[in-house]
Formats: C-alpha cells, structure tokens, sequence
C-alpha cells in the first residue's frame, strides 16, 4: 500500500491509525513523504514500532508531487497487487480485502472502493468515476445520500486515486501516473490509459474508506483550480478520440455557460467563491490552466502517439466508452444527483 503525504502530520496518523483494525488481507505500507515541513517523518518513525504492519518511510527533500511520489511507491512496492490511500482518508476494517476480490478475473487491472465523505458518512464522496467529454472528471454519486443505490459489484470507468487497488502488473505493462500531470486527474489519466490498454475495472461497494474532502490545496484554492483545469485538457489531448477531441472546445464553452449560469443559481463549484472578486479569481484560474495546457500541448501529442504500441481500443470503442460513464452537463454544473 502507497499512502503519500504532504504536510497532514494529524491526518496521516488517523489514515495509519485506521489500518490497524483487520484489514484482511497482509500488507505493507509504504509512505512517500513530499518533503513536509510539519514533522511528518518523525512521526512515522515514532509510530513505527508500535504499527501491527510494516511501514517503510520514503522522505523526499522537495514537494514532488503526487503522480511521482506514488510512483516512486509503485516502484518500492514488492506485491502483486498495489493500493492506494490519501493521507485524508481512514479503512474501514476489511477494506483491502474487499478490493483484493475484484482481480479474480484476470482482465481487471484496477478496484475502486466507496468513499464517503468523512465529516458525514451519510453521504457520498465517490463510487468510481464519470467523465464529460471535453476531458473533466467527476465522482460517479457524488452528494448522493448512500441508501443503497450503489451497493453491488458493478464495472466503472476507473477508480479514485484517493482509495484504490491496481494489479501491479496493469501498471508495469500500462505505465504509472503521468508525471507532468504532477496532481489532480492523475488517477483519470492513469485509468483511461489503462481501458484503451484492455483493463477493466471494478468497483466493490463493500471496500469502504472516509475521506476529507479537498484537503490537499483547499477546495477554494485557485492553484487546485488551475491544475483541474490544466489537467482536463492534458488528458483530452493524450488519450481522447479524434471524433471527441476535435469537438474540445465546443464541450468546454458549454461547461463554462452552465457553470456560470449555476453560479448565478448559487449552485455549483463556482458558488463557493462567494465574492464578485472570488468568481473573477477562479475564472482566471481556469485560463491559466488552459495557457498551461497549451505549454504542454506538444508533449502530451507526443505521448498521444507513443500509445499506440499500447492501444486494444479502437477509437470507436474509447468513444462508445466514454459515452457509457458521461457525465450529463446539468450534474457536472449543478451537482445535481442523479440515481444510478
């Protein structure tokens, strides 16, 4: 198991805490610190002997971001299968057992497991993952009330990076996180990347973690905006079909004018800025996450034709993919449930 950190001393000793309770399953824990400042190593070290598992420190001198620093996980870890765990998110007991019953098919590469948000377990964080299809991401039930609706084993498009399971073998073959991506759509990118490979992935509603939400940045941080945004854009131009890609920019003027429109509503992620000055600070966000984009544009097209040698998709079949876990523009927008 991967769990990377980034000055959440508090949080990683809950997240460690919460292993503790029979898991199901023997692992080892390897926790990648990103150069924390908050005296996060030594409290790794201090908890360390009393953990009824093995914890093995890897300690960065620099924020290297969260692709890297799971990779450089991915890379230590000595199993057959990896997971992965926010610093914000606590296991329920039996967590990485349940996610281990997904890969008794072969073709599944990838687990995801129920998160629900910590400070009201009520409610969903995310059950796996839905896209639109100008290349933004949104947890599939989010906000949703968990009455039950989600509780059977069932195909997803790819699970959330913030408590999941790959076959290390999918990840070998496939590749790991895209380093440029550096955070935020990572596990999307990852995930895609792994379906044109041929991998499936199944979401196991009894492997249940809690999650803080947003506590890397902030959700009102304008860098995570910018990086969500940058982001987006990356992964539409390294992995989309050319029938979606070409259509980008019509897909995001939409988003954009619904995203708006609900602001006016007081809905959506806009409306958490709640100042004149605060929306205005978001929508440059966005654009510098665009300008960005296009900074790297000539890289991820690069990529977009190394993946060739790894394609078992047809483009017909990425796009009929996509279109199968969209995401309509009204819940992207409004954060509107709907059932599944």
């Amino acid at each position: 198991m991967v769990i990377v950190n980034w000055n959440r001393a508090e949080l990683l000793r809950a997240c460690l805490d919460s292993l503790c309770a029979g898991q199901g399953a023997g692992f080892e824990t390897i926790v990648v610190d990103n150069g924390s400042g908050d005296g996060s190593c030594e409290l790794v070290e201090r908890l360390r002997p009393a953990l009824p598992y093995p914890v093995r420190l890897i300690r960065n001198s620099a924020n290297l971001g969260f692709c890297a620093a799971n990779n450089q996980g991915i890379e230590a870890a000595r199993g057959e299968f990896v997971a992965l765990l926010n610093n914000d998110a606590e296991a329920a007991p039996g967590w990485l057992g349940a996610l281990l019953t997904a890969f008794e098919d072969p073709a599944v590469g990838m687990a995801a497991s129920k998160v629900l948000v910590y400070q009201d377990p009520r409610v969903i964080d995310k059950v796996g993952h839905l896209i639109y299809l100008d290349g933004q991401n949104r947890g599939r039930g989010t906000g949703q009330i968990d009455a039950g609706q989600f509780d059977r084993v069932e195909e997803v498009l790819w699970p959330d990076g913030c408590a999941c399971m790959y076959r290390k073998a999918m990840l070998d073959r496939s590749g790991g996180f895209d380093e440029d991506l550096f955070a935020y759509a990572d596990d999307a990118e990852l995930g895609l990347r792994a379906r044109i490979a041929g991998w499936n992935c199944l979401y196991i509603p009894t492997a249940v973690v809690r999650h803080h939400r947003g506590s890397t940045l902030g959700k009102q941080n304008p860098r995570r905006v910018t990086l969500i945004e940058r982001n987006r854009v990356l992964l539409a131009a390294k992995l989309f079909p050319g029938t979606l890609l070409w259509r980008n920019v019509a897909y995001y003027v939409a988003r954009l004018a619904a995203g708006l429109w609900a602001a006016m509503l007081n809905r959506g992620e806009i409306s958490r800025f709640q100042s004149p000055g605060g929306k205005m600070a978001v929508l440059w966000a966005m654009a510098r996450g665009d300008w960005e984009a296009l900074l790297l544009l000539p890289r991820m097209l690069r990529k977009r034709r190394q993946m060739r040698s790894l394609r078992k998709l047809s483009p017909r079949q990425v796009k009929q993919l996509l279109l199968r876990h969209r995401i309509s523009l009204k819940e992207l927008s409004q954060g509107v449930a709907q059932r599944p």
